[in-house]
Parts: structure tokens; sequence; C-alpha cells
């Protein structure tokens, strides 16, 4: 493993000793197919594995494609028990390799009861635990509260075999508090799987600005948390047919891909295609989570004695 931004003896040059765990991101476009698409997923992983990676992340929901563009309860069909068939695959994979994966899933929780969950295994196959997405939105084409009960678990952290972690999901990735609410819990890496793109016909107008949102508001919780932020993103042209056959979106979502990692000062250090299906393997040395820390105190310094409104839906000012 290349470790360049190390002395030979692998110490920093401020004479801290660094700790580098090896994170993998996989993007790919998603079919009708859910056992092809689980197929596909499961190779990506193994590819990030078998490159290095320790921690591995899916993408946002990549059994099928983004369903969410519909309402039709004809979609409840693909959601799975947790554990239960997709579960079972990482495990073992997870085993074979000695890796963490993060894998997206559509949980079934009962008749009538579904969410959007992350499941977290260890490296030793076991379902270290999961966290069911708490934000959830309603947009054109992204009618997710159809579909999903908002979760449950709370903001959560695991102390995986490599690192500390948080997973939220894709809608959380706007809400500085679930950030704050994970980092404070001491995770040294948060995970966010993703399934965003643009309106085709908006692109144009729209399109530059919005991602750079995206990225922006994911890599100001890096610096605000002092910590890795890792967002994977699905890719392609997804449009979703209606009962009738027909797409119920003439234009669809264009997943714009580019899923990437933030260092805890924010830089992005890696990033992947807007178009390719891609395994992503980044070093991350969990020594420069402490340095910012330390050096940019946010966490030391927050007054929590002043902070009760953020619990108020709306504070009336007059």
């Amino acid at each position: 493993m290349k470790r360049s931004s190390r002395k030979q003896d692998g110490r920093h040059a401020n004479g801290f000793q660094g700790r580098v765990v090896n994170v993998g991101l996989t993007q790919m476009a998603c079919g009708d197919d859910p056992a092809e698409n689980l197929r596909r997923q499961l190779n990506l992983v193994d590819q990030a594995a078998r490159r290095g990676a320790q921690i591995i992340c899916t993408q946002e929901l990549f059994r099928s494609k983004y369903f969410c563009q519909a309402e039709d309860h004809r979609f409840f069909k693909l959601a799975e028990r947790i554990p239960g068939p997709s579960t079972d695959a990482f495990s073992k994979l997870a085993k074979k390799h000695t890796s963490v994966i993060i894998a997206s899933l559509f949980e079934k929780r009962a008749d009538g009861l579904y969410h959007n969950t992350a499941a977290v295994i260890d490296a030793d196959g076991s379902i270290k635990g999961i966290y069911r997405k708490m934000h959830i939105p309603d947009d054109p084409l992204y009618y997710e509260k159809f579909y999903f009960t908002p979760g449950d678990t709370g903001f959560r952290t695991w102390e995986t075999k490599y690192a500390k972690i948080g997973v939220l999901i894709c809608w959380d990735q706007w809400f500085p508090e679930g950030a704050r609410l994970t980092a404070i819990q001491g995770a040294q890496i948060l995970f966010y799987p993703t399934a965003i793109g643009w309106h085709p016909s908006e692109k144009a107008e729209y399109g530059k600005a919005q991602h750079e949102s995206w990225e922006l508001i994911q890599r100001s919780h890096a610096v605000a948390n002092g910590c890795y932020v890792c967002a994977p993103n699905r890719i392609g042209l997804e449009k979703v047919a209606g009962p009738d056959g027909r797409p119920v979106s003439a234009e669809g979502i264009e997943f714009w891909g580019q899923s990437f990692v933030a260092a805890p000062n924010g830089q992005v250090i890696a990033k992947a295609s807007a178009e390719r299906e891609e395994v992503l393997v980044v070093p991350c040395d969990l020594e420069k989570v402490e340095f910012s820390r330390t050096h940019w105190p946010f966490l030391r310094d927050r007054r929590i004695d002043a902070y009760g409104d953020l619990t108020k839906r709306f504070v009336d000012a007059t």
C-alpha cells in the first residue's frame, strides 16, 4: 500500500503515528433485474476488497432502479428482510476479505412497514447494526414518503474492526444536525449512500449549481466535524415504468455519479467520474481526524447551553 504522505518510519512530520484505513466506494448503473443488480454490486465490492479496501460502502438502493420516481404499490415487492438474502451475500464477502461492508437496502420490517436502511456488516461477517434513513424527501420524481417510514434508530456510530464510523443516507446529507449528532459520538468517517441526479430538462440551467451544492454541504460536514465524509452515488439515466409499461416521466433522472471522499479539512481527495462504473479505493489517515479536532476545536467550543431552540421547528423572534 502506498503511503506517500508519511515518512519511511510511518510517522507524520508532526511526530504523531498515523493509522491509514482504506475506504472503498462503488458506483454503477442499475437495471430492471434485482438479482443481476445484486450480482454486479457484489462484484464491485469484491473488486474493492481485492484492491485493499477495508471499509466498503455501496450506493443507495442498488438492487433496483430508483423506483421512487413513481408512487406505485408494485414496488413494495422489491423490499426484503434484514437479515435476508442480500445481507447474507454481503456477510460472506465481508468474512472472506475481512472487510467492513455498508449495504443500502429497501427493508421490509413488517407488513405495511418499510424503511430505507443501511446494514453495517463487520469484518467477521456479522451484522453490526442498521441505520434507517431519518429524513425522507418528497420532491418531483423523489416520492420517498410513499414508501419509507422515517427512521427510528436515531443517529448511530459503530466501532468496526478498522474505524469508528457513522452512516446516514442521501437526503440526510443536507442536514448539519445529523452529521453533528453522529460526529459527537466519535465517528471518524461518515458514509452517505446516495441516489441523486438531475432532471435532464433542468441540467443546463441548474445542474452545475445543484451538483456543487451537494458536494459543498458534505465537505462542510467534514470541516465542521473534523472527520472524513464519503458519498457513493449511482450513475445512468433511469426511467421507471408505470403499471401501463410506459415511463412515468418522459425524461427520468440522470444520476450524476461523482462519488467522492472529503478529508477532515474539507478537501476532496478522490472523486469518480460522472458516467462510468467505478470502484474508488482511498487511503484515509485517521490521525488527520485527531489533528483536525485538536487544531480546529469546534467540538470543544460548542455552546450547548445556548442551542435549545434547535429542537423547535421554527423560532418566532418577534
